[in-house]
């Protein structure tokens, strides 16, 4: 087995010479660095440890309650302790106001430790900013430092049976009872809908009211439902089941009933979605950063195996490492290519996030960075299981447990094809083309900030074309897939561009520009490719 190891020098040197994040007036680079290596070593240490018991182990429902693996709420409670869930709220309200890069390098990091833990802590700061932008101050005051000390954790219950996607179709309703609020429905696909980690949770739900009823999605309404009351007693939340799943085992995937249980509105009556979006755009780039941890630790796992592990002989006979053979050293470029490209796309766009000087970009962004993360987690934990054979199909190197934890990542936060036919019918055309006129201004500033290269201007040039295809189409949903495969593409040609002209500030920068002749190498014939394929829809 590998060991994990965050990847503290390759997040840092992503952060700050790729994604330029010292350009925020707040970056501090001595201080980044400490917090990020401080928690790789709490990471390294103590939350690693639990991911392979955790998913052998698994959770379980005893008497209505959720029990996690063991080890985890000790963990959890070190965690806390440490203050890491106020990392990035803001400290008007107790937090550390670490900006949203901080945050994004402390999620890869989880992540590739325990996805499994990461899921169930990892809407905090989620909630918090949905409080922050639409609670009143009574529910901040009530509930905010709850969050930020650990004392409480949260979860996003939208997912009903037959309202996933489309959550016009969601039935939990909401009726007013004595100045508060009364909620009944079923709710599935709930992580850490229950757990015995922390003291309570905040459950955040999506109900309609008969006061704002209205067509579609305007009837909907959110609401705080505690997992306590204020008397102490447990409000009436239970888990009906916890959901037997493919992988991501140590996380509770749980079936909810609210059974008139009370709950206070978030925001206006009518205005759920709106304050819901605030959590779900977090949750999209953190899923983001799950694949790309993904992508990386398959990686890390088969690089190891591959160095050691002896088979064959080169031309002159001597015996050789499976690394040197030409396939499998394919596989490995990729691997490694696909982690450091999708974690610079991530930080780009959490930069643009704190920057906040080019919201149109980071809307186009973040359907790209979901859909290219999510999938080249997938695809490295695959090419990771073929370079190990027969090891990589058992369970001792566990690259098959980062294949069956990432394999998620496509579908939740909403399933990559409704983000390819999000990005190639409703963001090509909103503001008047203004979002994807902002994505090429970025691919083009990439080029004069690193120097004309005639493969990413050549790609360019390709999506341009597709670009006023799909404009003209009347049947653009019928192209999104490949137009999203596209435009990821060329948003990893164009942060490998910026790896390799800042490589020199890297630790290896023979190897980040081996890596980027593999990127030039393939990328630009996948985009050509891609254009062919769009050719016979238009």
């Amino acid at each position: 087995m590998t060991p994990f190891t965050a990847p503290v020098n390759e997040i840092l040197f992503s952060l700050e010479h790729v994604a330029n994040a010292n350009r925020l007036p707040d970056w501090d680079s001595d201080l980044v660095r400490e917090i990020i290596t401080h928690f790789g070593e709490f990471a390294n240490n103590e939350i690693a440890p639990l991911d392979e018991p955790g998913d052998i182990e698994g959770c379980r429902l005893e008497n209505g309650r959720v029990r996690m693996p063991k080890g985890f709420r000790e963990v959890f409670q070190t965690h806390a302790a440490q203050g890491w869930p106020s990392l990035t709220a803001q400290e008007a309200h107790g937090g550390q106001g670490m900006l949203a890069p901080v945050h994004g390098a402390v999620a890869e990091i989880f992540s590739g430790a325990c996805h499994s833990m990461q899921m169930v802590l990892g809407l905090v700061p989620c909630a918090v900013q949905t409080l922050v932008d639409f609670g009143s101050q009574d529910m901040q005051d009530k509930y905010l430092d709850k969050l930020i000390s650990g004392e409480c954790l949260a979860t996003m219950a939208l997912t009903e049976s037959g309202a996933g996607s489309d959550l016009s179709r969601i039935r939990t309703k909401g009726h007013p009872v004595d100045g508060a609020w009364r909620l009944s429905g079923e709710k599935i696909f709930i992580s850490g809908g229950d757990q015995d980690m922390s003291d309570g949770i905040l459950h955040l739900v999506l109900a309609k009211t008969e006061s704002a009823a209205g067509v579609g999605t305007k009837g909907l309404s959110l609401f705080l439902c505690p997992s306590h009351l204020d008397d102490g007693t447990r409000n009436s939340v239970s888990v009906a089941r916890i959901e037997e799943k493919m992988g991501l085992h140590a996380s509770p995937t749980c079936q909810m009933v609210f059974d008139e249980a009370y709950g206070e509105l978030i925001g206006n009556e009518g205005e759920g979605l709106k304050a819901m979006f605030t959590m779900m755009n977090h949750a999209r780039m953190d899923v983001s950063l799950q694949g790309v941890a993904h992508a990386w630790r398959a990686s890390q796992i088969a690089r190891t195996y591959a160095a050691e592990r002896v088979q064959g002989r080169d031309p002159e006979g001597n015996a050789v490492t499976i690394d040197k053979h030409p396939d499998v050293a394919r596989m490995l470029r990729e691997q490694e290519a696909l982690a450091v490209g999708g974690r610079a796309m991530c930080h780009v766009a959490l930069v643009a996030l704190d920057a906040d000087d080019e919201p149109d970009l980071i809307d186009f962004l973040t359907p790209i960075c979901k859909v290219f993360c999510t999938d080249a987690g997938v695809k490295s934990a695959d090419l990771g299981i073929q370079v190990l054979g027969g090891y990589g199909y058992c369970r001792e190197y566990r690259v098959e447990q980062t294949l069956r934890d990432a394999r998620i990542c496509s579908i939740y936060e909403g399933a990559n094809g409704i983000h390819a036919y999000n990005l190639s019918t409703r963001l090509l055309r909103v503001k008047g083309g203004a979002c994807a006129d902002a994505f090429v201004k970025y691919i083009k500033t990439t080029m004069d900030e690193t120097g004309s290269e005639s493969h990413l201007n050549e790609s360019l040039a390709v999506w341009q074309a597709a670009r006023q295809t799909l404009l003209v189409s009347d049947r653009p949903g019928d192209m999104a897939h490949d137009f999203m495969a596209m435009t990821g593409v060329l948003l990893y040609q164009a942060v490998w561009r910026r790896i390799e002209a800042n490589r020199h500030n890297s630790g290896d920068p023979e190897h980040l520009a081996m890596l980027a002749e593999h990127v030039r190498r393939t990328t630009t014939a996948q985009v050509k490719a891609l254009a062919t394929l769009l050719e016979p829809l238009a």
